[in-house]
């Protein structure tokens, strides 16, 4: 096989060929190009990735917190010199807008600059005579190696809820990205290179499930970081909790809005469709549900209808674009039968996105804007994670029916309220179950200093990514307790 456009392993400071029996290929979603071909690495390869980790752990555990943080500043300043560059290969890869992947990127380098803080985030706590002449202190020290199993959604910021944070907090690390979209992960870890980390502090293994077993099961391994669906998510903490080590695993989502009759009809309109139908819907803080409560029922189902059929859809680097391609045609094919699922549950198409022409991009995994009026609250369209742009509407009549609603999925990622009440917002924020809660906002994603929370079945875990929890996932806790007599100190 050519070496040309084949990704590439990053272990122990060196770009390194896989032996991998099996490729895949990486295409451009919206046009359907091959850009490249992805390893699946074997398990060898993760167990030399993970030898190189623990090797390299002792002595970037031992390199004061102020040094390591001067990497990630490097970091940060190489990731704003590359920005646009970077945000361009997100969008070749995975189908977004460009204004959408800047925006990832910037994400990103947000979580760089807040895991910069890691000597303050990182103190421990000091009591001074616990008992006569007894002091007692708590430290934090790292676990070892961690690693991460990214997602194609948000190929350049998952990985970015994490690794600033164990790398500052005095760990080793490994990514193995998605295999859909590898590219670019090859062009961040270049410029980790150029930063100038140790040998062997950060590694990147391409691959699929058997590297990601290999990861689960590899003695070394003591943490791992998941973002994906909810079954895998199961999988990934069965398997790594079994095992003894730490896990964080984000599920799926099914997100719900409400609105309220006292709602700015034209604000939430426009940030509904933004949340419904931003990055294709390929994300786990996509609105899915809209629950409209009495008047609010009219004049919300015209207006998001209107949003959703003049919507822009198109290749992701054309700047006038508003809505991207779908990952591929096997995403683009379950979505369509999903919305024809909903349809056969007795909802109405109330605005078809399936089967569009795209001018000069036919072979793109397009589909429009889709929103299904008067969904089955109790069918299978209303508990599925369709992840791509459609939007089902339900009626209720009261905020208690509402919340009920938002209470009885399996998920919660993430619940949002539109209203001109303060009364209402403060009853929803109280009962809503979902760890992100947003008040007239359409996507309630967490600042990088605060930790992007899910509750149920959209995460397994404790310790979520991001901020102070990132630091305690990625930290154990030492207790010690001393006592210095005084005839001790006297014969020094």
């Amino acid at each position: 096989m050519s070496t040309d456009n084949v990704m590439l392993n990053y272990v122990n400071g060196a770009w390194r060929q896989s032996r991998a029996a099996e490729y895949l290929d990486v295409v451009n979603p919206a046009t359907a190009e091959l850009m490249g071909k992805v390893p699946l690495s074997p398990a060898a390869e993760v167990n030399e990735a993970a030898q190189a980790a623990a090797a390299a752990f002792d002595s970037w555990r031992r390199t004061p917190a102020t040094e390591r943080i001067q990497y990630l500043f490097k970091l940060k300043n190489l990731l704003e010199d590359n920005f646009e560059e970077l945000a361009r290969t997100i969008t070749l890869e995975c189908g977004k807008t460009i204004g959408e992947s800047r925006g990832e990127m910037r994400r990103a380098i947000e979580n760089v600059e807040t895991a910069c803080g890691i000597p303050m985030m990182m103190q421990g706590d000091f009591s001074e005579d616990i008992a006569r002449g007894i002091d007692e202190l708590m430290i934090r020290q790292p676990v070892g190696v961690a690693a991460a199993i990214c997602p194609f959604n948000f190929p350049g910021m998952i990985v970015f809820w994490f690794m600033p944070y164990a790398l500052a907090c005095g760990n080793t690390y490994i990514v193995k990205p998605s295999e859909k979209v590898p590219l670019t992960m090859q062009k961040i870890f270049k410029l980790l290179a150029e930063a100038g980390f140790p040998k062997g502090v950060v590694n990147l293994v391409n691959g699929g499930k058997e590297a990601v077993d290999a990861l689960l099961d590899h003695p070394a391994v003591r943490a791992i970081s998941f973002v994906g669906s909810t079954p895998v998510a199961r999988y990934i903490y069965g398997r790594g909790a079994a095992n003894g080590k730490r896990v964080q695993a984000q599920g799926g989502a099914k997100n719900p809005i409400v609105v309220l009759p006292d709602a700015d009809m034209e604000m939430t309109t426009r940030i509904t469709a933004d949340s419904a139908f931003g990055c294709a819907g390929q994300r786990c803080l996509a609105a899915s549900v809209a629950v409209t409560v009495g008047e609010a029922r009219r004049t919300f189902t015209e207006a998001i209808a209107e949003a959703a059929v003049s919507r822009i859809t198109g290749y992701g680097l054309d700047e006038n674009v508003q809505m991207g391609a779908l990952i591929n045609w096997q995403s683009r094919d379950r979505v369509a039968k999903l919305i024809q699922q909903g349809a056969d549950e007795g909802a109405k198409v109330l605005v078809d996105g399936r089967s569009p022409t795209i001018a000069n991009y036919e072979n793109g995994a397009f589909i429009r804007p889709t929103i299904l009026q008067d969904v089955n609250p109790a069918g299978e369209i209303a508990r599925t994670e369709i992840f791509g742009p459609v939007l089902s509407l339900i009626h209720v009549n009261t905020i208690d029916e509402a919340i009920a609603f938002v209470n009885g999925g399996q998920y919660g990622n993430m619940a949002c309220l539109f209203t001109g009440s303060g009364a209402a917002a403060r009853k929803f924020r109280y009962e809503a179950q979902a760890g992100n809660i947003g008040i007239n906002i359409g996507v309630a994603a967490p600042m990088a200093f605060f930790p992007f929370s899910g509750w149920k079945e959209s995460f397994f875990g404790a310790l979520h990514g991001q901020g102070r929890h990132a630091v305690e996932f990625f930290t154990q806790t030492k207790v010690v307790v001393e006592r210095w007599p005084r005839e001790w100190s006297r014969a020094f």
